[in-house]
């Protein structure tokens, strides 16, 4: 038995007890017996094994792919239906506030920071190599492993068949894209099969995030499928275990799409009272203004900002009941989004990262 059972059974023999020593009302205290409450028994899990759309699925996917059809069919039959996993798909309610600055205290704390240090002073080198071989800085390398997993310590414990399957064939219909969403998972799915029988991975075990996101950078299988690379040397990618595997392959994914060397991500930016707010925001965070233009409308920089020779954007950051933020993003802050479409987020792993190189010894 291991240490998990022993103590869940440990737990189990402890609640029994308490209920056994409970006071209980009524007949059954009169008596001297206990009355157990009855509890439903929990619903069988639905296996997509059941659903022909589901099964149908997997007939042309392996007519598609030239893979075994009774292996495809086993696979995607396996998967249950996790309805925790629609729920959470669901979208905010409308009205939602955002707050940056709460946002950004969950991640730029104490315990991160350390962590950070301590995965950087780990990884020093590989760090460097994988940002004179891509251009990305280290910084953001790191950053963004810490938002994702905290460098390897929360990857997520869902099964990833059973993410996949249920958010391909179950999402939730309140959502106002479902109908491209579903389409999105139906393909992802299709990736991750393809992906576990092509490298010798078991679809059934492996686990990641409530969306099918895998491993410390947390890649969805076709970003594995695309960007992830053998970065140690080995003859094989594992974004699970190996740690060069994981910094080479944040890397190159920014690479690819379209880092620029030496570019800062944002600059600090003020607003005129006269400032067209709307037609500043109407791009959202696509960089479309020259600094020319960009100042123009009552944007003010300073410094370093009025010599950038790319586009800018303005980055609008809410603070709840607070005054909002702002910053004015460049091309590679919109490139930071391709990894998560949140200027929160993008915000977030840039200042982690930059944080905690800051605090790093020489």
């Amino acid at each position: 038995m291991t240490v998990h059972s022993i103590l869940i059974a440990a737990r189990r023999a402890a609640l029994l007890t308490c209920l056994c020593l409970t006071t209980l009302p009524g007949a059954a205290q009169a008596s001297g017996k206990v009355a157990a409450k009855s509890r439903p028994p929990p619903a069988p899990a639905f296996l997509y094994a059941q659903s022909e759309a589901a099964m149908a699925f997997a007939d042309d996917l392996a007519a598609r792919r030239d893979l075994d059809p009774a292996w495809v069919r086993d696979q995607v039959g396996q998967a249950q239906r996790l309805p925790q996993v629609s729920r959470l798909m669901a979208p905010a309610p409308r009205g939602t506030p955002k707050n940056w600055a709460a946002y950004r205290a969950r991640f730029i704390e104490p315990v991160r920071l350390r962590a950070g240090q301590r995965f950087w002073e780990d990884h020093r080198e590989t760090l460097s190599r994988a940002e004179a071989e891509f251009g990305v800085p280290a910084s953001l390398i790191v950053g963004v492993i810490g938002v994702e997993t905290l460098w390897g310590q929360h990857t997520g414990n869902f099964r990833v068949i059973d993410a996949l399957t249920t958010l391909a064939f179950d999402f939730p219909q309140s959502h106002p894209r479902a109908s491209a969403r579903t389409e999105f998972f139906r393909g992802e799915l299709e990736q991750f099969l393809s992906l576990t029988r092509r490298t010798g991975l078991d679809p059934q075990t492996l686990r990641g995030s409530y969306a099918g996101a895998m491993g410390w950078p947390q890649f969805m299988p076709s970003s594995w499928v695309k960007y992830a690379i053998d970065f140690d040397g080995d003859g094989r990618v594992d974004l699970f275990n190996s740690p060069a595997d994981i910094i080479g392959s944040v890397a190159h994914y920014f690479q690819a799409f379209g880092w620029q060397p030496g570019m800062p991500t944002h600059y600090p930016v003020n607003l005129s009272p006269t400032a067209d707010l709307d037609t500043l925001l109407a791009p959202d965070i696509l960089p479309s203004f020259s600094v020319a233009s960009f100042t123009a409308k009552g944007a003010l920089l300073d410094g370093t900002a009025l010599e950038h020779s790319g586009k800018l954007a303005l980055v609008e950051l809410e603070n709840g009941a607070a005054p909002r933020s702002f910053v004015a993003g460049t091309d590679n802050f919109y490139v930071v989004t391709r990894y998560n479409w949140s200027s929160y987020y993008a915000m977030a792993v840039i200042e982690l990262g930059e944080t905690i190189q800051a605090q790093m010894r020489p």
